[in-house]
This record gives structure tokens, C-alpha cells and sequence, in this order.
């Protein structure tokens, strides 16, 4: 099935902003999580050195269950986030700052210690430090864009092999290097 967006899906080369817009969201986040929050990081393409990306921040908050986030969905409103209300199969919340994919930020609430809050933050750190495997998942993800325009799970599709193998790179590296 196919998830079609206004307009095209764009590739924007590294904007040294991105940190910094994730450091202003991350202090406002922090003081309107703390009751809840474990921990807060930035993850996705936006929080890699060099990587181009879709201009979206992507911010992954732990939390110990996903069912912590329901009392503060109306903080959450006032800071621009608004439910996503994706597959519970995703294992997340998802709240996005603007419209899905075509906003300014998404808000990932995981829960602490799994493995869908590891994941994108051993992918991030592996390629923080293998500017290669960077450039080359760039060059997928600008094909990829380039090919499906606006359909969004096409994107996704014709990249996943890709972030597959990344991950699996990810795993190796973060076992033999960080223990995990």
C-alpha cells in the first residue's frame, strides 16, 4: 500500500543546524518529559555529520512504557506534536511537529532498553564514525527519492536493504568496539 505525500521527497545535503534544532527541542522536551523520560537522543540521517537527509528531526525519548506518554499528550500538543496513531506493531508513539514526514520534527517514544530504542542509535553512532557507509547510504537514499517522489513507503522499501545491511554492519561493529 502506498503512503503518498504532498510533495516530493527531498535529500537535503548536512545542515550543521540540525544539532542545534535538536538541542533547543530537546531542553523544551526535557522539561515537559521529566516525570516520564529515561533518556532523550538524537537519531535518524539529521543526527549524522555529513549525511544528508530529509530535513525532519528525529528525536527518540525513552520511556519505561509506552503507555507513560498517554498523560502527557496535551503538553505535547502545546509544544506543535500531534499523534501519529502508527501500527502499535512499530513498537513506538509517534508524534510529529507537523504534518507526517513533511514537518519539522518526529518525536519517537520507545521503551528504555529495547531494542527499538537501541537500534537507531547504534546505526547513528556507526555511521557517525564510518563516513563511507554514510555516503553510500546518502547515494541510496537520494536514488531512492529520486524513484518513488512522493511515495513515502516506496522510499522506505527501496532503501531497507540498505539500512538492513547497515544494521547488520552496526551490530558487528558495536559488539566488538562498544560492548553491546
Amino acid at each position: 500500500m502506498s503512503y503518498h505525500l504532498s510533495k516530493p521527497i527531498v535529500i537535503a545535503d548536512y545542515d550543521p543546524q540540525w544539532p542545534l534544532l535538536y538541542e533547543q527541542e530537546r531542553q523544551q522536551l526535557t522539561t515537559h518529559l521529566a516525570p516520564i523520560l529515561q533518556q532523550i537522543e538524537h537519531i535518524g540521517s539529521t543526527s549524522v555529520p555529513g549525511l544528508g537527509a530529509k530535513p525532519i528531526i528525529d528525536i527518540s525519548v525513552s520511556v519505561l512504557a509506552l503507555s507513560d506518554v498517554d498523560d502527557f499528550v496535551p503538553a505535547l500538543a502545546r509544544l506543535g506534536y500531534e499523534d501519529a496513531n502508527i501500527n502499535p506493531i512499530f513498537q513506538r508513539r509517534l508524534f510529529c511537529k507537523g504534518p507526517y514526514n513533511e514537518g519539522t520534527h518526529h518525536l519517537h517514544f520507545t521503551v528504555h532498553g529495547s531494542t527499538t530504542w537501541k537500534e537507531p542509535i547504534l546505526l547513528r553512532d556507526y555511521l557517525r564514525v564510518h563516513p563511507d557507509e554514510a555516503a553510500h547510504y546518502q547515494e541510496v537514499k537520494r536514488m531512492s527519492a529520486a524513484k518513488h517522489q512522493s511515495d513515502l513507503n516506496g522510499y522506505h522499501e527501496e532503501k531497507s536493504g540498505c539500512v538492513q545491511a547497515l544494521l547488520e554492519k552496526a551490530h558487528a561493529w558495536g559488539e566488538f568496539n562498544l560492548g553491546r
